[in-house]
């Protein structure tokens, strides 16, 4: 896939907050409201978080079919693709039966909607690592996180509270439709094209060498490395709506907060984060957000259970984790390249969500075993530990040459 020259127009960064809202309306609705719903049905913390770490593990695998979307259709045609296939399984789950002795189905049915779910995130991080602006990498991260949270926000917030008042199905029903009408904003987005004249056999042998192209760098190793780490892995988000009780926060504010308020929060500190790379650097962003998170989880655990505590914490918590993901996928933007920059972004991005699934399942595993003040205090020794082993890190890989 290429643009000339001649050809190349830039899409305005904007643009990547509603197309991601479809993935983050399918991640919310399965990783928040969804635990609500089966902490309501009979299921422990733990065992609702495991169905949410099975189902986002999908992440970990969409590298595997990530390379079609640079090597067959249009970006524009895969995007509308994903974003029915996420539609149509985010309502599969709401007619699915939410006993506790079916929980291993029922993860099976969540694994599939998160695989449609990366079926969007895939040719978006196409079209952000091909039209947009190399100065403006940063912004379009933001945005492209800022979705990702007001879709959280959406298929979390909105998802509970649908839920609360009405049932599962009609919840899922207008999450469904919002998905849908994101498609609008494609005529806006520069298209990018097959290159025409290769083989379907000849194209994916180009897949390897362009994969260790990337790989070379010394930059990209040391990247992998800090995005598997639980440096500002925000997990304690999937966690959030299931243990409000312990604060003695009622389901409406729980709805509210850790929905809407977290989507809202969390895509302003996406944006912020994204003009901070663009300004102060994308690592140091990165840092600074996992040194943040991992003090407002120490000061939430030493602070009792208030509301008031549960509101702020977890509308600060949101926030870093917002500045973390604008640094996240600023971070692999400037890796990724414009070569197969489907492929290359979905094999990154999948290796970064490996961090979410075993922080998610051990979270939820904290918490029935030490409770929710120790799940809190290992999260921020965790990130806290991770920061200044990698900024060490950072200052040799620095000084590594780059080989060509």
């Amino acid at each position: 896939m290429n643009i000339t020259d001649k050809e190349r127009q830039y899409t305005d960064p904007f643009w990547f907050l509603v197309l991601t809202l479809p993935y983050g309306i399918s991640s919310g609705f399965a990783s928040i409201t969804l635990p609500f719903i089966l902490v309501q049905n009979g299921y422990t913390v733990g065992e609702a978080a495991m169905v949410t770490a099975l189902g986002i593990s999908a992440n970990l695998y969409r590298f595997i079919w990530a390379p079609l979307t640079d090597l067959s259709l249009s970006l524009h045609k895969w995007y509308i693709l994903g974003t029915l296939l996420c539609s149509a399984t985010l309502l599969l789950i709401c007619f699915f039966p939410l006993s506790t002795t079916g929980h291993g189905v029922l993860s099976f049915v969540v694994f599939i909607s998160q695989v449609a779910a990366t079926l969007v995130m895939s040719p978006t991080g196409g079209f952000m690592a091909r039209t947009v602006a190399s100065d403006k990498k940063g912004r379009a991260g933001g945005m492209f996180q800022a979705g990702n949270f007001l879709g959280l926000g959406l298929g979390g917030g909105a998802g509970i509270w649908l839920y609360t008042h009405f049932d599962i199905v009609i919840s899922g029903t207008i999450l469904s439709a919002v998905m849908l009408a994101c498609m609008l904003p494609l005529k806006y987005v520069v298209p990018v094209s097959l290159d025409g004249g290769i083989s379907m056999k000849d194209k994916f042998r180009q897949i390897i060498p362009g994969i260790k192209e990337m790989l070379i760098n010394p930059m990209a190793i040391f990247t992998i490395l800090l995005i598997l780490t639980p440096i500002g892995a925000g997990c304690a988000s999937y966690i959030w709506s299931s243990v409000g009780d312990k604060w003695k926060v009622n389901s409406d504010t729980v709805a509210l907060v850790t929905g809407t308020l977290s989507g809202l929060v969390g895509g302003l500190g996406c944006i912020v984060g994204g003009y901070m790379c663009d300004k102060l650097g994308m690592f140091w962003t990165y840092f600074t957000a996992g040194v943040l998170q991992a003090l407002v989880v120490s000061i939430m655990a030493w602070s009792g259970y208030d509301p008031s505590v549960y509101v702020c914490g977890v509308l600060l918590y949101a926030f870093t984790f917002g500045l973390t993901n604008a640094a996240f996928s600023t971070v692999m933007l400037k890796v990724v390249g414009t070569k197969l920059s489907a492929t290359n972004y979905a094999l990154l991005s999948s290796i970064g969500n490996l961090s979410s699934v075993y922080m998610t399942a051990f979270d939820g595993w904290m918490v029935d075993v030490k409770g929710i003040k120790g799940m809190l205090l290992a999260e921020g020794l965790l990130g806290s530990v991770f920061v200044i082993i990698f900024l060490l890190l950072l200052s040799r890989v620095r000084r590594i040459p780059v080989k060509s």
